[in-house]
């Protein structure tokens, strides 16, 4: 069994921020890369950010300069730092483990921006 586990979500200010944390755990190889989407309310699911296992980083251009994505390839996990928060970013974020031995999806986490 795989396990994906997404913390560090909640409520904050306009301009404040928050750090996601997402941790996979149990029979898993090979990750080729870890990253976060995000699911608003009648939106359709957007990728924010994705860091390979080789150290390559990519954004959505909506959050480029304000969230910065990074890895410990030893505890599997990744995190997703958020600055300069804005209320267009309020949404359930997910985090997706790409790996030979399978696609996962955790729970998600909810992050709110509103004063």
């Amino acid at each position: 069994q795989v396990r994906v586990v997404e913390s560090g979500g909640g409520l904050v200010q306009p301009g404040g921020s928050l750090r996601l944390s997402c941790a996979a755990s149990g029979r898993i190889f090979s990750i080729y890369h870890m990253g976060w989407s995000r699911q608003a309310p009648g939106k359709q699911r957007e990728l924010v950010a994705v860091a390979t296992w080789s150290g390559f980083t990519n954004y959505a251009d909506s959050v480029k300069g304000r969230f910065t994505i990074s890895r410990d390839n030893a505890e599997n996990t990744v995190y997703l730092q958020m600055n300069s928060l804005k209320p267009e970013d309020t949404a359930v974020y997910l985090c997706n483990v790409v790996s030979s031995s399978g696609d996962y999806w955790g729970q998600g986490t909810q992050v709110t921006v509103s004063s």
